[in-house]
Parts: C-alpha cells; structure tokens; sequence
C-alpha cells in the first residue's frame, strides 16, 4: 500500500471537494487524512491518500488531470509510525510579523517537534485589535515540557497559552 501525500490550490468554487473525491474514490483510492481551508479566493489543502502500488500510477494521472487544480504529489511508500502528541498549545496573542518563527523556533530549540500547526487571524471583541490564535500539537520528551512552555510565555506579555496533555 502507498500514501499519497497531494497538496493542492484552486480558485475557490462550490463542488472543488465533490470533484477531488470522485476522482479518488474511481481510481481506489481510500481518503485518510485532510486539512481544507478557503484562504483568499483560493481553496487548498492537504489530503493523504491510501492507494495500492497497482493503483498508484492511475490514481496520480487521474488527479493531474483535473482542470484549475495546481497539485504537488509525494508518494509515500513506508508509512513512518505515530509519533505520540503529548503537548497541544493554544496560544494567543496581538498579532504581529514574525509570531510564527518566534514560536516555531523556541520548540525546535527545546527539542520538540511541530506535528500540527492551525493558526488564525481575528479580531478582538472589545478593542478590534488584530489577534494572533493557533493550535500547536507538539512531539516532546516530557522532561523538556516545562522549559519548552516557559520559554514559549516568555516570547511577549500578551501571549497566553493554553496547555493540554
């Protein structure tokens, strides 16, 4: 069994999702994992896909023949195992440039690994002001969690973290 791992962009229309999975349920594929988000006029996303290696090769040819998709396809031929999650992060904070490498920096420097980032921009309720909030799903060996979070709240005052593990 291969995974296909197909990252893709579309100028946004109802039925882009209806169209992806029809192709890949015709050719055998089996839809594992996705991440699907509208960003600007675009929809992209992410999907893993489960195929056997006879398959593959249509399966591939039939989703780079979808007109106004631009797509990335990576096959995967070992699946790697799970990596337990031990930590999720919900942090929040006034938006500003830099926010991600500031946070994503700390965590590589304290031996952690990113697993899963979902990160937003809204408004403050109150004050209108741009909010940065983000759902990290961290790897980490548990001795390095208290550090990793101290040095994470230690980035500015305003950021507030939410820890689950």
């Amino acid at each position: 069994m291969n995974h296909l791992i197909i990252s893709f962009t579309s100028p946004d229309k109802p039925g882009l999702v209806d169209k992806l999975s029809k192709v890949i349920k015709l050719n055998h594929g089996n839809w594992q994992t996705s991440s699907l988000h509208h960003l600007s006029g675009f929809f992209a996303g992410i999907i893993e896909v489960a195929v056997t290696s006879e398959q593959t090769d249509l399966l591939i040819n039939a989703l780079k023949s979808i007109p106004e998709f631009s797509l990335n396809i990576e096959v995967a031929n070992v699946v790697s195992p799970k990596v337990p999650a031990n930590l999720v992060l919900e942090l929040t904070a006034n938006d500003r440039a830099g926010i991600i490498q500031e946070i994503s920096s700390v965590i590589h420097q304290q031996g952690g690994n990113l697993l899963k980032l979902v990160s937003s921009q809204e408004s403050a309720a109150h004050s209108g002001q741009d909010l940065f909030k983000a759902k990290a799903t961290i790897a980490i060996d548990k001795s390095a969690i208290e550090s990793l979070i101290t040095e994470i709240e230690s980035l500015a005052d305003d950021l507030m973290v939410d820890i689950s593990r």
